[in-house]
């Protein structure tokens, strides 16, 4: 009789826990002193890193959304007054309502192994909330990481690249294979660094409707820039809008500076009266 085929169960949310002593105090140290910050951990899983920063933050608030993974969390920081364990889906939670109690003083940096399937629902959640943040350090694939810190003109850049560098300088500081993780992931991962320093201000646009517009823009990377404004502006006043900026109506998103992006912006943004 033909047995049946074994079924190899995928790792439970998508999670691939980090398994190495050693990462975990490297990703700890990138920190910095954290002695009198705050750190929101994002999926502490099975607290590789969670009980280094226990030892070091002034306060850790981990938020994690496996009930078991966070029930087991809670028993080991049993005690430890300076870890709070958030049973919940970060991507629904109010970051300024859970951080509303933290001293004005107080620096707060966020650090995450991000489940690769949500790695840009949690970044863009915590984008919207940057101005919270002194600096967020987070392990992720390193295909994201390449686009998180890709240059205008290359063909990792985008979205994800242009709203990340709107909000903070981005490097990748060292990458973990994935024998560092317990299931290993089939791809390389990367730890990278955001110092939260948003440019809105400096490039004279507002945040909340600059944001909206580079999701307009690149809504389509094979499309012109033309064709994408298409769906938001009258094309005359579009193509007044690139001419205004120097922008070839031909051109891609993929290919402009922040720089030409805010200024298309303010020029398709109606003046203030």
């Amino acid at each position: 009789m033909r047995k049946p085929a074994r079924l190899t169960r995928p790792p439970k949310l998508g999670q691939n826990f980090l398994a190495d002593a050693t990462a975990s105090r490297k990703i700890v140290d990138a920190l910095g002193d954290v002695s009198k910050a705050v750190v929101l951990e994002i999926g502490p899983g099975k607290g590789a890193i969670s009980k280094l920063l226990q030892e070091r933050a002034h306060k850790v608030v981990a938020v994690e959304y496996d009930r078991q993974l966070a029930a087991m969390l809670q028993l080991d920081m049993c005690g430890k007054e300076n870890f709070e364990i958030v049973q919940a889906d970060f991507r629904s939670i109010d970051l300024r309502a859970l951080l509303r109690g933290v001293p004005e003083a107080t620096t707060i940096r966020a650090v995450g192994n991000l489940p690769y399937y949500i790695t840009s629902d949690i970044l863009l959640k915590l984008f919207e909330a940057a101005d919270l943040f002194e600096s967020i350090l987070v392990m992720v694939q390193k295909e994201v990481a390449d686009r998180l810190s890709a240059s205008p003109g290359t063909r990792d850049y985008g979205l994800l690249s242009a709203t990340a560098q709107m909000h903070g300088s981005v490097r990748q500081l060292f990458t973990l294979p994935p024998e560092a993780f317990d299931p290993p992931p089939t791809v390389r991962s990367a730890v990278v660094q955001i110092k939260v320093a948003p440019r809105f201000a400096e490039l004279g646009v507002d945040a909340t409707g600059f944001d909206k517009f580079l999701k307009l823009v690149f809504a389509q990377k094979r499309k012109t820039i033309l064709n994408n404004l298409r769906n938001e502006y009258e094309e005359a006043l579009a193509k007044d809008g690139l001419e205004e900026a120097d922008i070839a109506p031909s051109a891609r998103a993929e290919t402009l500076t922040l720089e030409q992006m805010a200024k298309l912006y303010r020029n398709l943004s109606p003046a203030e009266g």
